[in-house]
Parts: C-alpha cells; sequence; structure tokens
C-alpha cells in the first residue's frame, strides 16, 4: 500500500469513532505548502468555522505558509472562530497524519486558545 491510501484508511477508522460519539470535530488537513483547519457540525453537514495559512491575514503574517510558527498561528485562529460559534468542545480528527510537527504544533495552539480535546 502506499503512503496515502494508509493515511486515508487511518482517517476513515477516526472519523467512524468520532461519528459515533456524535461530537463536533475539528479536522486538519496539510500540504507541503499550506495547512487547513475546519470545525465541522456533529452531524458532519456544515462547517461551522474555518481558518488556513491562505486567508489574507495570514498571508501577510506568514507568507511561506508551511512551518510550524503558521499552524500555530492557524489553531489560536481556529480556536478563536469556533469559540465566536459557540463551540468549546471538540473531537481532534488529524485525519490520518502522525501527531508530530505541523499538526501538532496547531492542536496545542488551539487547546491554549481555549478549545478542548
Amino acid at each position: 500500500m502506499d503512503k496515502k491510501i494508509s493515511r486515508l484508511r487511518r482517517a476513515a477508522k477516526t472519523r467512524v469513532r468520532i461519528g459515533r460519539q456524535e461530537a463536533v470535530r475539528l479536522t486538519v488537513h496539510r500540504t507541503n505548502h499550506h495547512i487547513y483547519a475546519q470545525v465541522i457540525d456533529a452531524n458532519g453537514g456544515k462547517v461551522l468555522a474555518s481558518a488556513s495559512t491562505l486567508e489574507k491575514e495570514m498571508r501577510g503574517a506568514h507568507p511561506k505558509g508551511g512551518g510550524k510558527e503558521a499552524a500555530a498561528a492557524v489553531g489560536k485562529r481556529i480556536a478563536e472562530k469556533a469559540k465566536a460559534a459557540g463551540v468549546t468542545e471538540v473531537a481532534f480528527d488529524r485525519a490520518g497524519f502522525s501527531y508530530h510537527g505541523r499538526v501538532k504544533a496547531l492542536a496545542e495552539a488551539a487547546r491554549e486558545g481555549g478549545l478542548k480535546f
């Protein structure tokens, strides 16, 4: 199996487990150049908040967009937006990515921003 298929299988298992919990989830997606985060409602049908390194404010502060500092900034921003939408508790969906590096930086910054998971 190649790397992408393995990651997608891990992601599917996680989404099934989170679906059983019926929890609002914080999803993360990363590429080589950018990182994205979304808060999705328990039914999976509506995005409540989103943040990424492609946003205008983030591009000015982090023009490259791919480092840990940029991921931490996205984590703080998604926490602010989620709290504004009335969400304080989420399930963390790392989409099969390893919990280290940029994904870990985003998660820790979101926790510092006030999200509980």
